[in-house]
């Protein structure tokens, strides 16, 4: 697979060429990450990197639908163990969760690989991303607007 057409699959379509054999995990894992990136200073989606997880997950994805996917999990309601959920607020602690979330296990046993999570609105209760914890993020195709 030339990397070019990554963006020309989705989820489904990239886990096929997984099984074919086409790709690795380990090649999706690193061309997520490249893209991330390069387009997450403009945009500030991703604000918790977990690219050591992510490599470590390819390495032996789970045998689900989506073997080998590179994901991107909310800052809400998508605990990992070790790792804080933040709920884009300032008042909640930034304690690492105990345990997967059943959200969390479900996706792992999708065969999804983590690299991060991303911004939300505060709590998850306004229908714009622009917390004050992590600052606004900003709309993909256009920068100057919201999300």
């Amino acid at each position: 697979m030339g990397f070019s057409d990554y963006a020309s699959y989705d989820g489904l379509g990239l886990a096929e060429l997984v099984r074919k054999g086409e790709v690795s995990p380990a090649e999706l894992a690193e061309e997520a990450i490249t893209r991330i990136e390069k387009h997450n200073p403009a945009i500030n989606a991703v604000i918790l990197k977990l690219y050591d997880l992510g490599r470590e997950m390819a390495k032996s994805p789970a045998d689900g639908p989506f073997k080998g996917v590179p994901f991107l999990l909310k800052d809400a309601f998508g605990d990992i163990k070790g790792y804080p959920s933040r709920l884009g607020s300032r008042f909640r602690a930034d304690t690492p969760a105990t345990e997967d979330s059943d959200l969390a296990k479900r996706f792992r046993a999708s065969g999804l690989t983590f690299l991060g999570k991303t911004n939300v609105p505060e709590f998850t209760l306004l229908p714009t991303t622009e917390p004050a914890l992590y600052g606004p993020a900003r709309n993909p195709w256009n920068v100057k607007h919201s999300t």
